[in-house]
């Protein structure tokens, strides 16, 4: 349970106890500040509860369906009897339950007042839960972000990723509507489980933010996996029609299948919460601050979901860090969006940091931009997996590198070294100079590098 709230007055209070909110209060009393960090439902918020930790659960358990699928052409013959959706989702409850009750520990541990309830703003330094005032020095507003549904009756069959992690069966059938990170995602996983998926997007292509590159890739694995999509046209209208859904494009097309997973994008939950009141700016819902995540109200920040932005739960850590660290006077260093590593758990792995090639030829001029692509083909550890894919470098010329994309099976691992490539601006001279473990997918950065820098080894 949480720690009982007892002080009326903090140092710095919270409203939000999500990736952002958390990490601003652990960051905080680091520094000998009083903390209280209000939550109306459970901390951790979306990425512990019903985001990114339950969802790689299930795409850990779909690659274990695949696995046993395919196992025979690594002459390990197994079967893949059944998959037990309700088993399924009693290991990412028990891996959820693990790691809240780790967090809710740790904040007790760390003397953070945790404050159950629904919090609002009512002046510029004090928030009201329950009918109780709270008062802080500093203000830190991160109330996170929902599932957009675009006036869609969810319920039944109709359901956001949300009620999608509580099935205790598996669907025949689904339409999932978007195919960004959230769709794409949940479409790999129920197609490792055996559905029949249809992803539908408004936009010419999947994962649409990423390099062409990677998104070629992408939509061919998707199609060979017999993933079927509709591209380029939006969709108008959903129905429950009782034994199914029926999801009709707007060009009059209809689609018709078992469920509909709505996954059109996440919104941010400000409404109703006394910002503007105070005088924040708000803009389509989203909280309006300056680079330093202040809102130009009083001591009063936002960070998180509710800042226009990548909606990222390591995005939400590091904006929390950084307002911690800016009330505490220690200057600490802007990270710009750009430069704040992406991955998308699909079948295959997408990672991504800093421009793609379109993006860094609009930033520095068509003939100022280089870029290659390093085929996972000829990377021995990627063939032992069966896994093709890409890694593709972007550098300005004569310069750093400003772009790290990748794609294939377990690729998310290698945003490690990709992120400080371009964060440290490196160039390619510098990264070819290092020796890159064998027989490792971490040597396809070395490759590209080397490539990049003109002197390829292997290609």
């Amino acid at each position: 349970m949480a720690e009982e709230a007892t002080a009326k007055e903090f140092d710095v209070l919270i409203l939000g106890g999500g990736s952002a909110g958390y990490a601003a209060a652990l960051r905080s009393v680091q520094y000998g500040m009083t903390v209280g960090l209000i939550e109306k439902d459970k901390v951790g918020g979306t990425c512990l509860h019903w985001g990114c930790i339950p969802t790689k659960a299930y795409l850990h358990a779909a690659e274990l369906a695949d696995e046993a699928r395919t196992s025979s052409k690594y002459g390990i013959n197994t079967t893949l009897e059944s998959i037990d959706m309700a088993a399924v989702r009693g290991y990412k409850d028990g891996i959820v339950a693990g790691k809240f009750k780790g967090l809710t520990g740790l904040l007790k541990q760390k003397k953070i007042t945790v404050i159950q309830g629904a919090g609002k703003l009512v002046s510029q330094n004090e928030i009201e839960v329950d009918g109780t005032r709270y008062s802080g020095k500093n203000i830190i507003l991160a109330s996170g972000s929902e599932a957009k549904t675009f006036g869609l009756p969810i319920g039944g069959r109709i359901m956001t990723s949300t009620e999608a992690l509580e099935l205790d069966y598996t669907p025949k059938s689904a339409i999932v509507l978007g195919g960004g990170v959230i769709g794409s995602e949940f479409a790999s996983a129920w197609n490792s489980f055996g559905v029949d998926v249809t992803i539908i997007e408004g936009l010419d292509h999947l994962v649409a933010n990423e390099d062409p590159a990677i998104i070629k890739v992408v939509e061919r694995e998707f199609k060979k996996k017999k993933i079927k999509t509709s591209l380029g046209t939006f969709f108008e209208k959903v129905e429950d029609t009782g034994d199914g859904v029926k999801v009709t494009l707007a060009d009059g097309k209809e689609f018709t299948a078992e469920v509909c997973l709505v996954a059109v994008g996440r919104g941010p939950v400000t409404a109703g919460l006394g910002y503007e009141e105070q005088g924040i700016t708000l803009d389509r819902g989203f909280v309006i601050t300056n680079e330093r995540l202040h809102t130009g109200v009083g001591n009063i920040y936002a960070i998180g979901d509710i800042v226009p932005g990548l909606q990222l739960a390591h995005r939400g850590y590091q904006q929390g860090h950084f307002v911690a660290e800016e009330i505490a006077g220690n200057n600490p260093l802007i990270v710009e969006d750009i430069n704040i590593p992406k991955v998308t758990f699909t079948d295959p792995e997408i990672m991504s940091v800093g421009y793609s090639e379109p993006k860094a030829k609009e930033k520095f001029g068509e003939d100022n931009v280089e870029t290659v692509e390093y085929n996972l083909a000829g990377n021995g550890k990627s063939s032992i997996l069966g896994t093709g894919g890409v890694i593709k470098m972007v550098r300005q010329k004569n310069g750093p590198v400003v772009g790290v994309h990748g794609v294939g099976k377990r690729i998310s691992e290698q945003i490690g070294e990709a992120q400080l490539i371009v964060n440290w601006e490196a160039y390619p001279e510098d990264v070819a100079a290092f020796v890159h473990a064998h027989p490792t997918q971490n040597e396809s950065l070395g490759e590209a590098a080397m490539a990049l820098n003109g002197h390829p080894l292997h290609g």
